[in-house]
């Protein structure tokens, strides 16, 4: 176990050291800290209507839901609080995860680590109530790193309970990648809350398209905005993305300290990376061209009269246009826009135009449709 001084000899170099694109080593000392903020008072919430509750703080919930990373039976135990608990001591449990595997997601978990641990300052700032959530697993995923951190901020230095920490591997980081973009950890004893927004790496082979992105709000308090992972969590190393399944587990670490979960839910996310119809990243030009006939049909079929001169005619069929100009619908159109030349009255031009110009200005129609 390392103590605070022994800490100290690794505090110059810890990990990979500083390179063209990152003025910070992995776990730098010298990085600041996140200014501390205090949170709003700790309100419990359901889930919503959609979400798939992984922990409910029954029995049931417990062990339908969680195993450890074997499948079998997870060691961890129910608490007296809606709850289970890491076992105390050296990953005496080990790591705790969902029998569920799922990928892009919105995430929401609860936390808490013991009042007495603001006295153990001996067993050095990473013995502090030690854990992590790892989406997609801990061997390929990504960790929010889970740590008693209330009393890490320079705030609070020299004051009691102070202990310095590396910014990287503070609750709400990134692990080893990026500290939160402040520090509004309650203090020991009272319940933390994650809310994560989770989207995947995305490949095509091994081309990296995307690096996926985590959102973070903890406590309430936006920590991590889209932040776009550089690697798979590791310890003291850079260690750069790789194609993996797409679904993977949630994992919560045994890092030999006792630290309590509850109220843990997901919602499956769509990758935007699966929007085929609506998107500059991702779009098919036949899925959106599919669509918009399919859209342009069903408005056409409320128009009562194609063939009438009216207002409401001329709007409703510019709208059909405006998704497939083509066939029938631009047959309608043209005759409907001809017969508006010598029948409209100069305020029904006025208000045709209106659509006239955006279908001009998007390339649907010439500048010479005009009324």
């Amino acid at each position: 176990m390392m103590t605070i001084a022994a800490m100290a000899v690794f505090a110059a170099i810890y990990g990979d050291t500083p390179d063209s694109k990152h003025a910070w080593a992995v776990h730098d000392w010298n990085r600041p800290k996140p200014a501390k903020v205090e949170p709003a008072p700790y309100v419990k919430t359901g889930a919503p209507s959609d979400a798939i509750v992984l922990f409910d703080g029954t029995r049931e919930s417990f062990e339908t839901n969680w195993c450890d990373k074997d499948g079998n039976p997870s060691k961890w135990r129910l608490g007296d609080d809606g709850d289970f608990y890491c076992v105390p001591g050296w990953k005496n449990g080990g790591e705790i995860r969902t029998r569920a595997e799922f990928g892009d997601c919105q995430l929401h978990i609860e936390y808490r680590h013991n009042a007495s641990i603001v006295n153990e300052q001996a067993r050095g700032p990473q013995m502090r109530g030690n854990s992590g959530v790892f989406l997609m697993g801990s061997s390929t995923g990504h960790e929010v790193q889970v740590l008693e951190s209330y009393f890490t901020s320079r705030e609070l230095e020299g004051k009691e309970g102070f202990v310095d920490n590396y910014a990287d591997g503070q609750a709400g980081a990134i692990y080893a990648e990026t500290p939160p973009l402040v520090n509004p950890q309650r203090r020991p004893g009272e319940w933390q809350v994650y809310d994560i927004v989770f989207h995947q790496p995305v490949w095509d082979g091994d081309k990296l398209l995307h690096p996926g992105s985590l959102t973070v709000f903890f406590n309430g308090v936006l920590v991590q905005d889209h932040w776009e992972m550089e690697g798979i969590t590791t310890h003291l190393k850079r260690k750069p993305l790789v194609p993996y399944p797409t679904k993977g587990p949630l994992a919560l670490q045994d890092h030999g300290c006792e630290v309590h979960f509850r109220n843990i839910w997901y919602r499956p996310l769509a990758s935007r990376w699966d929007n085929k119809t609506h998107s500059t990243m991702s779009a098919d030009p036949a899925a959106v061209m599919a669509l918009r006939r399919e859209t342009a049909a069903k408005l056409f079929a409320k128009i009562a009269d194609p063939a009438a001169v009216d207002i409401a005619t001329f709007k409703a069929l510019a709208e059909v246009i405006s998704y497939a100009n083509e066939g029938a619908y631009k047959t309608a159109f043209e005759a409907c826009l001809a017969a508006a030349r010598g029948k409209f009255s100069e305020q029904d031009r006025a208000e045709a135009n209106k659509s006239i110009e955006v279908l001009v200005r998007n390339g649907v129609l010439p500048q010479s449709s005009m009324l």
